[in-house]
């Protein structure tokens, strides 16, 4: 990683890990600043929401958020979380209860709006619960949510003071139960006062600080706000963690979180981009062999392309449609497909051969020439072969439902 290019040196703050089982993630301490995003998907709809996660692990997300909110939310995070490649944050506003559920459902971090989630005895048990787990916790105080105490205070109006307190108040009350793992943001849609915010707090605390500008709007304006936020705080050697809040299609936020830290030098540019499954019970092959196998014989090839490695033929090319190219896993075979569609069945041994071969079809013809290469009868094949493992290991081998029965049951305690 090039930091040359930041104005000032990166402001040291203690680090913390979201500890995804094949795909950890450092925030804070000497880890390149991170790019986040959230998913825009009803969280209860697993399949949209996981292809969703893999589109923007695409597009250069090293984190995502989920929304929360609701029992069925929390039980589709439980069938979500072991399916997803990156670590995944529960977005929890306005019920502790939702906190609770999301740490059964087995997320790595959560997001807690101290403006809405006021009573000190919730706060702490939450603290308490994600402590003895390991989860961390993002304090997330927005300027349009701060508690009634605080507006009074200052005067009815939403002052980088009354924000950084927010914080201060949440930390202490994680401090009653010795709970530390805490990233902060202070977000607003104002960009001065956003910068103003951050700046003041970073002068109180060591934890990570997540950034963003709030509600940003839709683009090229959002872009602008969003950049003009971001990049002046990480010019001057302040954020860990960063978000573009758009309203538009999230990848888009991906995207430009990916692009800002490139063009200040806070991450390295790369030709291929290789996402791959975290692997989970329906996986048939090493994931792991397989995603570096290929990763070291595309590189070789230095091609701006997408490539998926996936355990399973059942979930893979449809929660990773979006790769230019990917393999899927499934009785002994590998199952290619271009853009979600399966071009070609070969045995398992020749998995990595065919991204290879496939690689340079597509950096010759383009996609769509590609996909006139494509098999006759290899969608057959590869949905038989889906069919067959469906029936062999069950709908639900990650045993997710046990764990949405404990939600449920934890929710109407």
């Amino acid at each position: 990683m090039n930091e040359t290019a930041a104005v000032s040196p990166r402001r040291p703050t203690r680090p913390l890990t979201l500890a995804h089982r094949t795909n950890p993630v450092t925030v804070g301490g000497d880890a390149p600043v991170s790019v986040q995003s959230m998913t825009t998907t009803k969280t209860a709809d697993v399949e949209g929401t996981l292809q969703q996660i893999y589109a923007l692990y695409g597009a250069g997300a090293d984190i995502v958020r989920c929304t929360c909110n609701d029992a069925d939310a929390a039980a589709g995070l439980a069938h979500i979380v072991p399916r997803s490649p990156v670590p995944l944050v529960a977005d929890v506003h306005n019920s502790h209860r939702m906190a609770l559920a999301a740490l059964e459902a087995g997320v790595h971090c959560l997001r807690l709006n101290p403006g809405n989630i006021r009573r000190p005895e919730h706060i702490k048990l939450i603290a308490s619960e994600a402590r003895d787990r390991g989860v961390p916790i993002r304090i997330g105080v927005n300027g349009g949510s701060l508690d009634e105490s605080l507006y009074r205070k200052y005067g009815g109006k939403v002052t980088p003071e009354a924000m950084v307190e927010s914080a201060q108040m949440e930390l202490a009350y994680f401090a009653e139960v010795d709970f530390d793992q805490v990233k902060i943001s202070v977000k607003a849609s104002n960009v001065p006062l956003m910068i103003e915010a951050y700046r003041q707090l970073s002068e109180v605390t060591d934890h990570p600080l997540h950034l963003g500008v709030t509600e940003a709007g839709p683009p090229p304006a959002g872009l602008i706000k969003a950049t003009a936020g971001i990049a002046a705080l990480l010019a001057e050697g302040i954020g860990d963690t960063i978000r573009y809040s758009l309203t538009a299609d999230p990848v888009e936020e991906a995207k430009a979180g990916r692009q800002l830290l490139e063009a200040m030098g806070l991450r390295e540019r790369k030709g291929l981009d290789l996402i791959a499954c975290p692997s989970c019970g329906r996986a048939e092959v090493d994931v792991i062999q397989v995603a570096g196998d290929a990763q070291t014989a595309l590189e070789k090839l230095n091609l701006p392309i997408q490539v998926a490695v996936m355990g399973c033929v059942v979930n893979g090319p449809g929660e990773a449609r979006d790769a230019d190219l990917g393999i899927a896993a499934g009785h002994r075979k590998g199952h290619l497909f271009v853009k979600g569609q399966v071009v070609k069945v070969v045995p398992e041994p020749e998995m990595v051969d065919a991204l290879v071969e496939w690689a340079h079809r597509i950096a010759e013809e383009g996609v769509e020439g590609a996909l006139s290469h494509a098999d006759a009868g290899a969608q057959a094949e590869a949905e038989a072969d889906r069919a067959a493992l469906l029936v062999e290991q069950g709908a639900d081998v990650n045993h997710a439902e046990q764990r949405v029965d404990l939600i449920r049951r934890r929710i109407s305690e």
